[in-house]
């Protein structure tokens, strides 16, 4: 249950920074893809910093912090 539980927030986590970051995604299927991957990155940089998420919430603004960062990375990539 809890794969299932990290797809749904990171699915949510890909949409939500879709939006945050207006003409800098990868389209629908790329935003969610990208969500996913956003969760992990965003919990390893919870966990360099100290800090910790808790419950829906938590983990979907940390998975969504993650995302915007993956996004705006893959951005400046893309641009060169």
């Amino acid at each position: 249950m809890s794969f299932i539980y990290f797809l749904l927030i990171g699915l949510a986590a890909g949409w939500l920074a879709g939006q945050l970051t207006k003409g800098s995604g990868f389209g629908t299927v790329g935003n969610l893809v990208i969500g996913i991957i956003g969760a992990l990155l965003g919990g390893v940089m919870f966990k360099l910093v100290g800090l910790a998420a808790y419950g829906l919430l938590g983990n979907l603004v940390m998975s969504t912090i993650g995302a915007v960062a993956l996004l705006l990375i893959l951005q400046a990539v893309k641009k060169k």
